[in-house]
């Protein structure tokens, strides 16, 4: 009666154990929803992932994940803004950013936007991309430690008695399974690191730096022309993408210099793509880091002059830059202040 009773104790904890290891693997294998074509539809959710003009959103009230297509005629708005412009961020379609997209659907099952509306995080990119990874990292440690207690369990019971053999058997499966999970959660970790790495695959060829004065997103007639110089030489070049970051001086609270970052990142922006006639998609990750990231020391005024700025880096992947490409773009263009 004990070795009976014993036994049904053992078979419980095996079967919780084995449904917590499947559920999310249950999860990672729900895939993307499609939306008929002609349909009208609205998606509220949180952006995973984008890729140039393609944006993959989790929906909010179904879990279910669409493909949102940014084209030329999509208006992208913010809800709020610091300084009261509702363009400032349009292209601030970064992960972690919940938005609300009306559209119609296409022949791949895509939603075209017509209008994207969001209110933008007040955390940068690379933190919300960073929290990606560290939660996929402690679900693969979390695995891997009920596999070890799996193979524990395991052994232990391999050296009872023969009437225990059952037992013994079912631990090495659950040992298995667990250690399948861990496999399938450090595959999803390499994903997440390598759409945060995938901008290592590029290089630059060419940058700008764009000043500003304090307390302002305004840009002047010297980094105006920067920009200009910038964008003409992407001229005849395939494949480039444009990298923006956004940074400020120590003057004023973190969460003011965070904001004015955004907004000096998404100026840039503007202005490249109203004068400077540069697609939108072509531009990855425009964000602001605050007072971060420091060029000089903030303790002088020649020093915040320099922190005070937008870097602008025109990237070409590595595998499919020329050697003509490089000596075209090989040349720095910095503005000094």
């Amino acid at each position: 009666m004990k070795r009976s009773g014993w036994k049904s104790i053992r078979l419980v904890l095996l079967s919780t154990i084995s449904l917590c290891l499947l559920a999310p693997m249950m999860l990672v294998a729900a895939g993307a929803s499609q939306i008929t074509d002609g349909q009208k539809a609205k998606i509220k959710g949180t952006i995973i992932s984008r890729s140039g003009n393609l944006v993959k959103v989790q929906d909010k009230s179904t879990g279910s994940v669409d493909v949102v297509k940014i084209v030329d005629n999509t208006k992208v708005a913010r809800d709020k803004s610091f300084f009261r412009r509702t363009d400032m961020d349009v292209t601030a379609l970064v992960p972690g950013l919940t938005i609300e997209a009306e559209g119609v659907g296409n022949a791949e099952g895509q939603l075209e936007a017509k209008k994207v509306k969001f209110n933008p995080d007040t955390f940068s990119v690379t933190v919300a991309q960073e929290k990606q990874i560290v939660d996929n990292q402690a679900a693969t440690s979390q695995a891997q430690t009920t596999a070890n207690q799996g193979v524990a369990n395991a052994a232990a019971a391999q050296s009872s008695a023969d009437q225990a053999q059952t037992t013994a058997n079912q631990g090495v499966a659950t040992a298995q399974a667990a250690g399948a999970a861990a496999a399938a959660n450090a595959a999803a970790v390499q994903v997440v690191n390598k759409r945060v790495s995938d901008l290592d695959d590029y290089t630059t060829v060419n940058q700008a730096e764009v000043y500003f004065s304090p307390n302002t997103a305004r840009l002047n007639n010297a980094g105006k022309a920067a920009l200009d110089d910038l964008a003409s030489a992407t001229l005849g070049v395939a494949g480039f993408k444009i990298e923006i970051a956004g940074y400020a001086s120590s003057t004023g609270s973190a969460n003011y210099n965070q904001r004015l970052s955004e907004q000096r990142a998404a100026a840039v922006v503007q202005y490249l793509s109203e004068k400077d006639n540069v697609p939108m998609w072509r531009i990855v990750l425009p964000a602001g880091y605050g007072e971060t990231h420091p060029a000089a020391s903030n303790a002088d005024s020649k020093g915040r002059a320099l922190n005070r700025r937008v870097e602008v880096k025109v990237l070409v992947n590595q595998g499919s830059q020329s050697d003509s490409s490089s000596q075209s773009l090989g040349s720095e263009a910095k503005l000094q202040h």
